[in-house]
C-alpha cells in the first residue's frame, strides 16, 4: 500500500522503468490519500473463489521479476482457471511490451487466431538519444506552471534545432523526456552534447544517454531491446550529463570525442553489466 507520506517518492519497482517525467505524470494521476484508498481496496479483493467459474479460452501473462505483480500470483490464476494458458517472459520489468514486444504480439495472435503469422522483421541500426530535464518536478514546483511551460516550449525548441542539425529524428516525447534516432553515432552524441550545453542559458540541466543496435521499426516509432537500454544509460546520467554505452563509444573511435569512464552498472531489467562513458570537451 502506498502511505500518504511516501507517495512524492518514485518507486524502485513498478517505477523504475519510467522517466521522472514519467514518475511525475503518474503522481498527478491521483492524491496520495486517494492513491492509498485505491490501493487499500485492491488489496483487500480476493478473486480466486470465482476463477474456476470462467469458461471462456484465458491467455494470462506475466515477466518472471515483475516488481508489481507477483508471477507466483499469476501461475496460481492459471492453475484455477479451466484450460488457461499461461506465458511467462523472462524480465524485472512491469510492462509486458517493453522488452521484445513482436513476440508477445505473435503470442497473443496465435492464442487468438490459432495461427502464428510470420513476421517480416523490420529492423534497422540506429543510434537512439533519451533526453529529459534534470530535477523538473521541482522546478515546476518552484517555477509555477506558467513560467515552467515557457521554459519547456524554449527547450523543445533548442532540442528540436539541434535534432535538425545533427539529423536525428525525434520519435517520442513524454513530458520534458525526448527520444531520437540517429544514423550516425558520432552525430547522436554530439547532439546530446550540444542541448546540454546550450540548456544551460535557459537556466536548466538535462540528463542524457546514447546507446547504438538494432530496433524495431513501428511506423513513426521504434522499439526494442536497444530502446529500453538507452532509456536505462539515460537513468544513470547526472544532472548536466551525456553517458553513453560502451557500444557506442566502440563504435565513434577516431571521431574526436572524449570520454571518461563511468565504471560498470547494472541496467534494471537488462541482462549482464554495463561500461559506461561522460562525454567530455564536446
Amino acid at each position: 500500500m502506498v502511505h500518504p507520506r511516501t507517495w512524492r517518492r518514485p518507486r524502485t519497482g513498478c517505477f523504475a522503468g519510467c522517466n521522472r517525467s514519467g514518475q511525475g505524470y503518474m503522481r498527478a494521476a491521483g492524491s496520495p490519500s486517494a492513491v492509498a484508498a485505491y490501493e487499500t481496496m485492491n488489496s483487500e479483493i480476493d478473486t480466486r473463489p470465482i476463477l474456476s467459474a470462467i469458461k471462456v479460452p484465458t491467455l494470462i501473462m506475466n515477466r518472471t521479476g515483475d516488481p508489481a505483480v507477483s508471477v507466483e500470483g499469476a501461475r496460481d490464476m492459471a492453475k484455477r482457471i479451466p484450460g488457461a494458458r499461461f506465458i511467462e517472459y523472462p524480465g524485472d520489468t512491469h510492462s509486458i511490451m517493453a522488452i521484445e514486444p513482436e513476440k508477445i504480439i505473435g503470442d497473443i495472435q496465435e492464442f487468438v487466431t490459432g495461427i502464428r503469422q510470420e513476421v517480416i522483421d523490420d529492423r534497422v541500426l540506429a543510434t537512439i538519444l533519451f533526453v529529459d530535464i534534470a530535477d523538473s518536478t521541482k522546478m515546476l514546483s518552484e517555477l509555477g506552471d506558467r513560467v515552467w511551460k515557457e521554459k519547456l516550449e524554449s527547450y523543445y525548441r533548442l532540442a528540436r534545432s539541434q535534432f535538425g542539425h545533427y539529423r536525428g529524428r525525434e520519435t517520442n516525447t513524454a513530458g520534458d523526456g525526448i527520444m531520437a534516432s540517429f544514423d550516425g553515432p558520432a552525430r547522436a552524441v554530439r547532439c546530446a552534447s550540444a542541448i546540454a550545453s546550450q540548456v544551460k542559458q535557459l537556466g536548466l540541466d538535462v540528463r542524457a544517454g546514447v546507446h547504438t543496435g538494432e530496433v524495431q521499426v513501428m511506423g513513426d516509432n521504434i522499439g526494442g531491446i536497444a530502446v529500453h537500454i538507452a532509456s536505462r544509460v539515460q537513468n544513470e546520467s547526472a544532472p548536466g550529463e551525456v553517458l553513453v554505452s560502451s557500444t557506442t563509444k566502440d563504435l565513434i573511435a577516431g571521431s574526436g570525442i572524449s570520454f571518461e569512464p563511468r565504471g560498470e552498472r547494472d541496467l534494471k531489467g537488462v541482462p549482464g553489466t554495463w561500461h559506461l562513458y561522460a562525454v567530455v570537451n564536446q
